[in-house]
């Protein structure tokens, strides 16, 4: 599987990345909503593991983006915040999913299922 991880904060990516790639994923990292449609058309990964809060785009921004280019992009939320409001706003961008990532361990086994 082709995972493509977006969080402005590295250390995150590779906590992301160590709880919920398995050994034969193939992993990219953004580190910025900005870079998102680039690096996912350069990629093509099969998921899109994107944080809410990020220094130039944030993750609502990129998910339109991206959904506007690549209708078919599987997104999924990981974020540290749980209000509805912010689950509602990623639905409606068009994410198909949200963990707050305190759930990694959930998430993976969501995405590997």
């Amino acid at each position: 599987m082709k995972l493509m991880i977006v969080d402005d904060n590295e250390s995150m990516r590779l906590m992301i990345r160590n709880m919920v790639a398995q050994p034969s994923d193939s992993v990219s990292e953004c580190s910025d909503g900005r870079d998102v449609v680039e690096t996912f058309q350069r990629e093509l990964p099969d998921v899109v593991l994107m944080d809410l809060q990020m220094q130039n785009v944030g993750g609502i921004a990129a998910t339109r983006s991206l959904k506007k280019k690549f209708p078919n992009a599987r997104i999924i939320i990981v974020s540290n915040f749980n209000e509805q409001e912010y689950r509602d706003e990623a639905r409606d961008a068009g994410a198909a999913s949200y963990f707050t990532k305190e759930n990694l361990i959930q998430l993976k086994q969501f995405i590997h299922q």
